[in-house]
């Protein structure tokens, strides 16, 4: 079971809800997301564009876009080289069309997951400087491509570095760090220590987006960039989209800077000119819908996803680049066919991982290393959250491929996943990654050495296991009404790192059940709470589970009686966010249970 705490942080919220027009509740639950102050509030409340960080922040971005000018000035090639992801492929898209539309000779190669691998490696460098190509510029990926940077620099390359990911460093006997050095001619990367940016937390994409913002102003002062009149706006409208779908595609947190692009973005991408974006909605049947974060993390994004796992990220790229509709529609249409077929893979897969950890001393493991040689490769990082899900530990799913063992992990918060491998960097031919998410390869001989390493230095405890639901109010469900259901909008875009609100409630009655969907996963119920109100609740969670701690609460009789004649003696607390159900236009209050007790 999972481990409940109510936020209690202070501040005086009738005054805040007084000063904003809101509901001292979310008053108090805005508090309880460090939002703190009046300007933090108003900017958090009604935050715009204009309270974007300034581009300028990001070490070494001047100096990048500087390059940029000139060789585009110059008419020397550029190559962009991306990465297979949704950040990756966005990111290409940011900165191949912004150059494109600047006059600029560029083209674009996104790496073959299977055939090259994360990132630069010593082949990309000697294509690139085999089509004559003057200057490299990475999107997402190159921080930790020492050696295939000072290789493209020895054969005479410009090479730009624009990524997000944590810099590679090297612990010294006092325990000091010290960052690898670049011999890039410029490095955009807020990560870097040095770098004064006020906000670490962005993507690849928002990194490259950023500098087209200081590119697009520079170019304006000569022929070039001043043909375009006055688009520059309307340029960064429509890139304002891609940069949005990787923030949320690459799960960042939905703080800062992160909400109000991804808030502004969501409505750019509903009425984008783009042809590829346009036609991935409507394959989806999302055309007539007003996006969320869930469409882009769980529809649209896997999409772009699965055909950098199964085919080529190439793909997507074109299907964004296309002048033509009804291509964009068919590679669309692939798209989705590729993320079905995906599905049912993944599924195998997490089937097989769970089976091994049941089945093996792994389950007693704190950092789960699950080695599935004949698991497509692509679908390792997906089978790794499925197992940290499952059981709240860190999770590594490894799989056999040409080079040897390749492999993906998925972390917790108590769990820096990026640091802790650092410390035995031996294992490995190649690594990288972030707190909660990572890449590796290695021998496979090593596959066992880098379980016992980990285990035996992870200093996790069972604490670190037990997933905290964090209550951001204890609130009857008496006090819910529809005006207070809407003004949750105002919180929104909901995601990692601004979840939805959730609050508590005791002694709730369950009198009758039924239940829905398709394949019958789908609880609703009539409750009723301590002062005799009653509600629609829906349970959308593991119903077996739910039915199973009923019976041992209250036996498996009252259980029948309760998707039955109805039931009396069920009662429990439970955590819920409240939802408007909306039924042949008719709008009703309906509870939406969370977890229970």
């Amino acid at each position: 079971m999972s481990k409940w705490m109510v936020s209690a942080k202070k501040a005086d919220f009738n005054a805040i809800a007084r000063k904003f027009g809101i509901d001292p509740v979310i008053a108090r639950i805005i508090r309880n997301r460090d939002i703190i102050g009046e300007e933090q509030i108003e900017r958090f409340l009604h935050g715009t564009l204009a309270d974007l960080h300034d581009p300028l922040a990001l070490k070494d971005a001047e100096r990048a876009a500087d390059i940029l000018c000139e060789k585009t000035l110059a008419g020397l090639p550029i190559r962009v080289i991306g990465d297979y992801d949704i950040d990756g492929v966005c990111s290409t898209y940011i900165l191949i069309s912004c150059l494109e539309q600047c006059g600029a000779v560029v083209d674009a190669v996104i790496p073959h997951r299977i055939q090259d691998g994360y990132g630069l490696n010593d082949k990309l460098i000697e294509e690139a400087h085999d089509a004559g190509i003057d200057t490299v510029l990475t999107c997402d990926n190159g921080i930790a491509a020492i050696d295939q940077i000072a290789y493209a620099k020895r054969l005479g390359m410009t090479v730009v570095v624009t990524d997000h990911h944590e810099v590679p460093y090297d612990v010294g006997p006092d325990g000091c760090r010290t960052e690898r050095p670049l011999a890039a001619d410029a490095v955009v990367d807020p990560k870097q220590s040095d770098c004064p940016y006020p906000y670490k937390g962005i993507c690849g994409a928002v990194v490259a987006y950023k500098l087209m913002q200081i590119y697009l102003e520079k170019m304006e002062r000569y022929p070039l960039g001043q043909a375009l009149g006055n688009k520059r706006q309307e340029i960064l409208q429509e890139l304002l989209a891609f940069a949005a779908f990787a923030t949320v595609g690459d799960v960042m947190e939905l703080t800062d800077e992160n909400r109000i692009i991804v808030k502004y973005g969501l409505r750019q991408i509903e009425q984008s000119h783009n042809y590829g974006l346009r036609a991935l909605t409507v394959v989806n049947g999302l055309q007539d819908k007003a996006l969320s974060v869930y469409h882009i993390g769980f529809v649209l994004g896997p999409c772009l996803n699965a055909t950098g796992r199964l085919d080529t990220a190439s793909r997507a790229l074109t299907m964004f680049r296309t002048k033509d509709r009804a291509e964009a529609v068919a590679i669309a249409g692939e798209l989705k066919e590729l993320n079905d077929s995906r599905k049912g893979m993944t599924l195998q897969g997490t089937s097989q991982a769970v089976e091994m950890i049941e089945n093996t001393d792994l389950k007693e493991d704190k950092v789960l290393i699950v080695y599935l040689p004949d698991c497509h490769e692509s679908l390792a990082g997906i089978i790794a959250g499925r197992i940290r899900e499952q059981y709240h530990k860190p999770a590594f799913v490894l799989t056999r491929t040409k080079e040897g063992v390749k492999g993906s992990g998925r972390s917790i918060d108590a769990y820096h996943m990026y640091d802790r491998m650092s410390e035995c960097k031996e294992f490995y031919t190649k690594y990288g990654g972030h707190k909660l998410a990572a890449g590796v390869s290695m021998p496979e001989e090593n596959v066992e050495r880098f379980r016992r390493y980990l285990n035996e230095h992870c200093q996790l405890t069972a604490e670190d296991f037990v997933e905290t639901i964090h209550i951001d109010v204890p609130m009857p469900m008496s006090y819910v009404t529809l005006d207070f259901v809407r003004q949750l909008a105002v919180l929104e875009p909901f995601g990692n790192g601004n979840s939805k609100p959730v609050f508590a409630q005791k002694n709730v009655r369950i009198l009758r059940g039924s239940i829905l969907g398709k394949n019958r996963n789908v609880g609703k119920y009539r409750v009723e709470d301590e002062h005799g109100g009653r509600y629609d609740m829906m349970y959308f969670g593991n119903l077996e589970d739910f039915h199973a701690f009923l019976a041992q609460s209250f036996g498996k009789q009252e259980v029948d009686r309760l998707y039955g004649e109805g039931s009396n003696e069920i009662c429990i607390s439970i955590v819920y966010y409240p939802d408007i159900n909306v039924y042949r236009g008719q709008e009703n209050l309906q509870i939406i249970m969370q977890e229970y007790s």
